[in-house]
């Protein structure tokens, strides 16, 4: 049962032969009516502000929420940045890897290509060198052979040689006459020629 402090007030009872002392009971009904409309007044404004903090904790939720769901959001978010970033670090050392190895394929295929062109040269170089040494042999054999002469292909009989060198000091003697009486420079070669051409 609701009791307003004006019902209170207003409040009447059956009077009796012995009951109790009409004032005192109304003056207790005073008091009481104001009690209660103090504790009604009060009990309101606590319901107001209730219902504020309560409307203020709902907001406050509603922000907690907020930002648990940008927490959350960005906590997923640098892990897939963080799982992202370490992925691509992986592929790129598996990339720089299999680099390295083609540059070092690379390299020992030059190498061993370079070290063949080489041993080539060299094999060509003691090819030359056997080459011309074993020439050089036969062009000193034949050196010697023609330098020996065994079979005297190369010599004159003594009565042939008596008259080159016979030949010899007559164009000897005109050659000297020539450079006394030739006027013209150089003419005592172009006599030297002609007496060799006919001897």
């Amino acid at each position: 049962m609701k009791l307003s402090a004006l019902e209170i007030k207003q409040q009447s009872f059956t009077k009796s032969l012995r009951g109790y002392d009409v004032a005192e009971v109304q003056s207790f009904l005073n008091v009481v009516s104001n009690e209660w409309e103090h504790l009604s007044n009060r009990s309101r404004d606590q319901e107001r502000e209730i219902q504020r903090l309560t409307e203020k904790l709902q907001h406050y939720q509603k922000v907690e929420e907020a930002l648990h769901e940008t927490l959350q959001t960005a906590k997923e978010s640098a892990e897939q940045r963080v799982n992202s970033s370490r992925q691509e670090a992986q592929n790129r050392i598996a990339k720089a890897e299999l680099e390295a190895d083609k540059i070092v394929r690379d390299a020992q295929q030059e190498r061993q290509f370079i070290r063949q062109s080489i041993q080539r040269l060299l094999e060509r170089r003691h090819e030359i060198i056997r080459g011309m040494e074993s020439y050089l042999e036969l062009a000193t054999e034949s050196l010697e052979s023609f330098r020996r002469d065994d079979s005297s292909t190369f010599s004159l009989p003594r009565e042939d040689a008596q008259d080159v060198s016979d030949a010899r000091n007559g164009a000897e003697e005109k050659k000297k006459k020539t450079k006394k009486t030739s006027p013209v420079p150089g003419a005592e070669d172009l006599d030297d020629l002609i007496d060799d051409l006919d001897d």
